[in-house]
């Protein structure tokens, strides 16, 4: 599914170099977590896989089954398969929700070869899932994100990845600022779309939503490098004991 391949990037403005060689594979199927201590470069790491621009990317790989992430635009991933939860979800006003989703399903559809979702079939799949992650009717009439809590803004993003059925979910911190109530609602709605075709890349800095998303694989990322791989029980050994015991046996 994604290989990354001794991925070493920079910030273009800066030359400061943030990935240093980052190897990486998730296969179908699988949720990985990447955790990190702050200015890992985590975040980095999602936002040069989704195309994001500020970004030089100056030896390695990526690949979406076979296919290199980084010769595509960002619309042309998305297209492929890959989805990005951001961190902080941003507003557009003036959009309306349901116009932002059926336009967003339509076009992967036609990029995919598929004919596109009439008014009445795309209407009874968005309440279908928005139900399912309670989002009400009136969450779906206002504009994207505006006026949002920031549960509401995560849980409208897992809406969008339900409804454009990715097979790469990257979710940067999508916990940020959630409380307990939202995070288990957030982490429902990704459960509910793990398959044996899909794949999921959750970052984050705690523990707490690894107990309702259950990663297969752990990795401990520092210094833009993956420094530890191991099963669940790594990312309770960090919320134990912090990131230094691991990061001075990777010294």
């Amino acid at each position: 599914m994604l290989e990354v391949t001794n991925l070493q990037v920079k910030l273009e403005d800066e030359d400061k170099q943030i990935l240093k060689g980052l190897t990486l594979t998730v296969p179908a199927g699988e949720v990985h977590a990447i955790m990190g201590p702050n200015g890992s470069g985590k975040s980095t790491l999602s936002y040069v896989l989704s195309g994001r621009d500020g970004y030089e990317v100056t030896g390695g790989e990526a690949t979406l089954d076979g296919e290199s992430l980084l010769e595509m635009e960002p619309e042309e991933r998305a297209a492929a398969g890959l989805f990005l939860a951001f961190q902080y979800p941003v507003e557009i006003p003036g959009v309306g929700n349901m116009t932002f989703l059926r336009t967003a399903v339509n076009a992967q559809r036609k990029a995919r070869g598929e004919s596109e979702l009439s008014s009445g079939d795309f209407l009874r799949l968005v309440r279908e899932r928005a139900k399912a992650l309670d989002i009400d009717a009136d969450m779906l009439k206002r504009p994207v994100n505006v006026g949002f809590s920031g549960g509401e803004k995560k849980r409208n993003e897992i809406l969008q990845m339900a409804m454009l059925e990715p097979r790469m979910c990257i979710m940067d911190e999508t916990d940020s600022g959630l409380d307990v109530d939202a995070m288990r609602l957030v982490a429902d709605g990704v459960n509910a779309l793990r398959s044996p075709e899909r794949a999921f890349l959750v970052i984050t800095h705690y523990q707490r939503l690894l107990d309702h998303i259950r990663p297969d694989v752990v990795h401990i990322m520092a210094d833009g490098r993956i420094v530890r791989t191991g099963g669940p029980d790594l990312a309770l050994e960090v919320e134990r004991n912090g990131y230094a015991g691991i990061l001075a046996e990777g010294a």
